[in-house]
């Protein structure tokens, strides 16, 4: 078994033993007083991801400088290619 292999089993078998401990905490009548927190942690986690990854997107946008307008970059290319025209003309007719 190869170390990536035995990586994914050993996250597959943690993910196993936390699935069937969320389980049983949430619907066994002995953990009656920490069903709130059972839901309200992984809610208030995955909000703040989401939230989280929002302010990165924002931070990104914010920090970015735009991009240069279209037309300037195609202005520029066919000047380019007007000029390389020119003298692909200027020696054929040489």
């Amino acid at each position: 078994m190869s170390k990536d292999q035995a990586l994914g089993l050993l996250i597959f078998i943690a993910c196993v033993i936390i699935a069937i401990a969320y389980t049983a905490g949430l619907f066994l009548p002995t953990f009656e007083g920490l069903r709130f927190w059972i839901v309200a942690i992984p809610v208030f986690v995955g909000f703040v991801v989401i939230l989280a990854i929002g302010a990165w997107i924002g931070w990104t946008m914010a920090t970015t400088p735009p991009p240069e307008p279209i037309e300037e970059l195609t202005g520029e290319t066919g000047e380019k290619q007007s000029a390389e025209q020119k003298e692909e003309e200027n020696k054929t007719e040489e």
